[in-house]
């Protein structure tokens, strides 16, 4: 699932290119030249992902893969930290390729890089670098403090058990960063299909001087158990905040409870679009009650050579509260931007309140401690919007890890924040199928805790009430067992779907009683007990088919006996009718949420049951 992802991005990259480049356009059935385009446009990127480069053609002139390019497919020249990096990619073609194969010592020592580097034109054997490696070769030599750079190599390749100074010297000298098939889905794929994959490390604000006093900053400082913070605060042009969340998106807004797009669904929109768009005064800045950003570095400078003007630069700055305020002026912005009409005549003289907070000597502080205080700030600067408990839990650590290591193993995609994946979704890089929604998932876990009754009956809110939430999502160790379950789950609502257009039994119920209707939670707690480590990630769905099937053939003996017992007298009771016949009256929707279901499963399916179907199943 994973590699495919990666093709489907690949694909939309390189459909981004012109219709000049004709290269990125081959035959749909001509497949090796499919294959070079997208090998091609897996240079592209890495380099949108790791250097921002949005722009298809900013990033073309960098690719430089192609005949006489002295082993070097790519590069990028880093002013901000002095780098200058040379890339060799070897795309696979097929999952299995692109997991296990390996690049050679041969293809790294192939790379020209130390005479590229020293300004050579030809390679030994006197032939002319292509156009692309002389325009490399130009943009060095050209650098002034050519001294202060250093340079890395990249490698976009699988290289196993292979020693950081052997690599140095296979690449000329340089350090080398190896992307294999792991580095690449974590950190080129996932960041691409949650939207956070701009990550720049200096946000530069401009601020308008022209309506303020003598000092148009206010700061304070605050000890607190992390480090000495320093909070600013001042007023900031809507615009600078609606072009920096319109370009980065979710990548500001890691420590949010609320995704990018999750930000769209609020009728608080339209208010703070209307202060903006009705009005041509500056209201907005009495109405609003600001934005909040978090950064590791914070510098104000009222001398930058314009009158009127000072700039605010943030490093890696993180908006936690007033992503409504951020996220509707972004879409003015972009609005305008679509419409042809400039973007800054809307917001032109609108500001809004910035409060900067600022963790100082950020190398000397302890990070668990600095997560644990942004975690605290967080919820705290967002009591008093409408953000669930869900939303508030979102950047839990445990939620976290899950998702992470969910991604990793599976390729799935845990939404731990409403709408983070949609870019994935309406990029088409990923189905809908792939996304696990959070409650859900939490209603999974009180079914591998046995307790299929509050797995139905619980609202999301109490799910996520903090008690609750701790007590169910307390061991992301278990992430395995529990995408099993899930497995489980997804398997139960494909055999449902069987029986949909059967009118003669759309529930399946003439074989397997309310299981499909009423009883899906349940039954992925007895299937869950199933799970074991030793059942490989691939043959989850097998073993959950296998599994889910004999557990059924069980399931309509196990209603016969539960209606029977004496404690379930509230769920099934005999009732006679006006013509003196006795009828049963059956309240299983009632029973799958009730107080009695959880042990009547653990007597039935004892675990010597269980074990039983294991055995005859030989999925162990």
């Amino acid at each position: 699932m994973k590699y495919q992802t990666l093709v489907n991005i690949l694909d939309k990259l390189r459909f981004e290119a012109p219709e000049k480049y004709k290269r990125y356009y081959p035959k749909a059935d001509d497949l090796e030249k499919v294959n070079q385009a997208r090998a091609r446009a897996y240079i592209h990127l890495f380099l949108k992902v790791k250097f921002g480069l949005l722009d298809f053609e900013e990033r073309e002139r960098l690719v430089t893969d192609g005949s006489h390019d002295g082993g070097i497919d790519g590069y990028y020249i880093s002013t901000e930290e002095r780098l200058i990096y040379f890339i060799q990619s070897k795309f696979r073609t097929s999952a299995s390729n692109f997991e296990n194969k390996n690049i050679s010592f041969t293809e790294i020592l192939n790379m020209d890089t130390g005479d590229i580097s020293e300004g050579k034109t030809e390679n030994e054997e006197g032939i002319a670098y292509n156009g692309k490696i002389q325009q490399l070769i130009r943009e060095i030599s050209q650098i002034e403090d050519i001294g202060k750079y250093n340079y890395k190599v990249i490698l976009l390749a699988n290289l196993d058990n292979v020693k950081s100074s052997k690599l140095r010297t296979l690449s000329g000298g340089f350090p080398c960063d190896i992307y294999n098939f792991e580095k690449s889905y974590k950190e080129l794929i996932f960041p691409v299909v949650s939207g956070t994959f701009y990550n720049q490390s200096e946000l530069y604000i401009d601020i308008n001087l022209s309506n303020k006093g003598a000092s148009s900053k206010v700061s304070y400082k605050v000890d607190t158990e992390f480090k000495e913070c320093n909070i600013s605060v001042l007023f900031v042009p809507t615009s600078e905040i609606a072009r920096i969340l319109h370009k980065y998106k979710n990548s500001i807004l890691k420590y949010n409870p609320r995704s990018y797009l999750d930000l769209a669904s609020s009728t608080v929109n339209r208010a703070i679009r209307d202060t903006i768009i009705s009005k041509s005064t500056n209201e907005f800045a009495l109405f609003n009650n600001g934005i909040t950003i978090l950064s590791d570095e914070t510098h104000y400078n009222e001398n930058v050579g314009i009158k009127d003007k000072a700039q605010l630069t943030v490093t890696n700055g993180q908006i936690i509260n007033g992503g409504q305020t951020a996220y509707t002026l972004s879409l003015i912005y972009e609005s305008s931007i679509k419409e042809g009409r400039d973007p800054l005549a809307i917001l032109q003289g609108k500001e809004v309140l910035l409060k900067v907070i600022t963790f100082d000597d950020i190398k000397d502080g302890d990070p668990q401690k600095k997560l644990e205080l942004i975690e605290a700030i967080s919820k705290a600067t967002n009591q008093q919007t409408a953000v669930t408990d869900a939303d508030r839990r979102s950047n839990d650590k445990v939620q976290i890890q899950l998702q992470e290591s969910i991604f990793i193993d599976f390729g799935y995609y845990y939404e731990r924040k409403r709408g983070e994946f949609g870019d994935g979704i309406r990029n088409g890089y990923i189905d809908r199928s792939a996304i696990i929604n959070r409650d859900h998932f939490l209603r999974i876990c009180l079914s591998c805790d046995q307790k299929p009754a509050q797995a139905r009956r619980n609202s999301e809110k109490q799910n996520f009430q903090q008690t609750n939430f701790d007590s169910i999502l307390k061991d992301a160790s278990r992430y395995r067992e529990y995408f099993y379950a899930i497995t489980c789950y997804n398997t139960i609502s494909q055999l449902q779907s069987d029986f949909d257009k059967k009118s003669n039994d759309q529930f399946g119920e003439i074989n397997y009683g309310t299981a499909f209707r009423y009883g899906k939670y349940a039954l992925t707690s007895v299937v869950a007990r199933t799970f074991s480590n030793k059942i490989k990630t691939d043959d989850y769905k097998e073993s959950t088919l296998i599994a889910v099937k004999a557990i059924l053939d069980n399931w309509l003996a196990f209603e016969k006996h539960i209606e029977s017992l004496q404690h379930n007298s509230a769920y099934f009771r005999e009732r006679v009718d006006d013509d003196d016949n006795v009828k049963l009256v059956l309240n299983y929707v009632g029973y799958y949420k009730g107080r009695t279901i959880n042990n009547d499963l653990m007597e039935y399916f004892e675990e010597s049951t269980v074990a039983n179907i294991l055995y005859n199943c030989n999925i162990h």
